[in-house]
């Protein structure tokens, strides 16, 4: 095991040095203008006004093609790499994920102008009025130009933050906000806070409205769906009002216009310009950005323990019932309801079982995101436990029931006595893998806006613009903890053959 630990570490490290000096492919099709665009490779964020309006060019006769990711550093990751001729995205974030990189360039000509608006909930006229008079108010005082200032501009960034004013209270309850945090300048991360012109905009609508606003970071495309589901009250992230937007949610009066550009890759001063060492002190050492996958890892561990105990609860009775009707022919009613339950959630995946839950089930309960996310990976995992506690118990000879039962003990006692001891030890391994799964799967948990571990890297990615490290450094966590599980599971195995002697 130390053995093949040791070669796996030694693999990722030479993809580290690989990854972080080779230089970038040529593009497929140099995109120079808004008429290239025909038969080249766009790269959009899923959900944006860029992806919109690039999708009017997917499936024309010049073969253009639409490349979606769910956050902007991961197509211009892309665009360095030549996987795709170019990228659609709101300026001010183009500027800043261009800023370091002396390979992308922004073309002159904008893609299309448009207007940021606020979602609210269709049902939530009231607050809409509230929030559209707050946002008249912060407009003509200049609030909103002063918190635009602090953000851009080289005389002013940084000179003119927001604070709120004296006297404010928060008698009116709180304003629960999700946005996607991953769009500078509008929203992203310092020192471990949301931050950004829209971050500033919607506390000072807060303050105006005597609420105190909660910001939760999800995915863009999951923006929408939480403010209609009620999980949010309003939704910011540089979000333009579209015709099929509006068929699904409110919008508020606009705060600012922008315009789509068209990033490109120049093909100049290809390659990484940090070396290691600085570039692992700009992912993970400045602004204790390793706290981001601390945090990230807590919340997985807690998940994926706290799951597959309830997994396994869940899993021991529903084999339990299925076994007896097998053996016995009863509990007929149970066990057709335990082969539903096990048909649905082994034949859906995790992710739209997590989002259905969080969005359906718990759409008029605040019940809290670690919460729906230990149910919804306990009920996944019960059921692949049930069956692996099933296959277990049904490869125990009928002779070791009949010999239970000849001896006075009831089908409970000899279930209980000699059955399951001898099924828990056949299945050890297949229990064991079932939760280094469950820890991988927990992935997923940042589509309804919960930092786990993967989530905690994608915060640095969104930073610092380097995918590379954040990713390994990610993965490199996660096979040590599988690594760890796999000694303890070897070591558990054993002591359990020495018991046989």
């Amino acid at each position: 095991m130390k053995k093949k630990l040791s070669l796996i570490l030694l693999a990722m490290t030479a993809a580290l040095f690989i990854g972080c000096g080779t230089a970038e492919k040529d593009t497929g099709k140099q995109v120079n203008s808004i008429d290239d665009l025909e038969g080249a490779r766009i790269g959009v964020q899923l959900g944006t006004i860029g992806d919109i309006y690039a999708s009017d060019y997917e499936g024309d006769e010049a073969g253009t093609t639409i490349e979606r990711y769910n956050k902007i550093t991961d197509a211009a990751q892309a665009l360095k790499q030549g996987k795709i001729d170019c990228v659609i995205v709101d300026e001010q974030p183009a500027i800043a994920t261009t800023k370091d990189e002396k390979n992308l360039e922004i073309l002159d000509e904008p893609f299309t102008l448009e207007e940021y608006a606020i979602c609210i909930a269709k049902d939530n006229e009231e607050l809409l009025e509230k929030v559209n008079t707050a946002l008249s108010e912060i407009i003509e005082d200049g609030t909103v130009e002063q918190i635009t200032k602090n953000y851009i501009g080289d005389d002013t960034k940084g000179t003119c933050p927001y604070v709120t004013p004296e006297g404010t209270t928060y008698d009116n309850g709180t304003l629960v906000v999700v946005t996607n945090v991953a769009f500078p300048p509008y929203e992203y991360y310092e020192n471990g806070e949301a931050v950004g012109i829209d971050m500033d905009i919607v506390k000072a609508i807060g303050d105006k409205l005597g609420m105190q606003v909660k910001i939760e970071d999800i995915e863009f495309d999951s923006i929408i769906n939480a403010v209609d589901s009620h999980k949010a009250d309003l939704g910011i992230a540089g979000m333009t009002m579209t015709e099929e937007r509006l068929k699904s949610i409110n919008f508020s009066n606009s705060y600012a216009t922008s315009k789509q550009v068209i990033i490109v890759n120049n093909g100049k001063n290809a390659g990484n310009s940090l070396s290691l060492v600085d570039n692992f002190k700009r992912n993970f050492i400045d602004d204790s950005r390793w706290t981001y996958i601390l945090k990230g890892l807590q919340n997985t561990l807690l998940i994926a323990l706290c799951a597959v105990l309830a997994g396994m609860i869940i899993g021991f009775v529903v084999a339990i019932i299925r076994v007896t009707h097998d053996k016995t022919g009863g509990w007929g009613i149970a066990n057709a309801i335990c082969k539903l339950y096990l048909a649905i959630i082994r034949g859906t995946p995790i992710m739209i079982q997590l989002l259905i839950i969080y969005y359906v089930v718990f759409a008029a309960v605040n019940v809290p995101k670690v919460l729906v996310a230990i149910i919804a990976f306990a009920i996944n995992s019960g059921a692949y436990v049930a069956e692996i506690m099933r296959g277990g118990i049904m490869s125990i000879d009928d002779g070791q029931m009949e010999a239970g039962r000849s001896l006075g003990l009831t089908y409970k006692q000899t279930m209980i006595s000699i059955i399951l001891p001898q099924a828990i030890k056949n299945v050890l391994p297949a229990l064991g893998n079932e939760f280094i799964s469950l820890i991988k799967e927990t992935s997923i948990c940042g589509y309804i806006g919960l930092m786990d571990l993967t989530r905690g890297g994608d915060i640095i990615r969104s930073i610092t613009f380097e995918p590379f490290l954040p990713l390994i450094g990610v993965a490199i966590v996660y096979l040590f903890i599988v690594q760890l599980l796999n000694l303890a599971v070897g070591k558990l195995e054993k002591n359990l053959r020495k018991s046989e002697r």
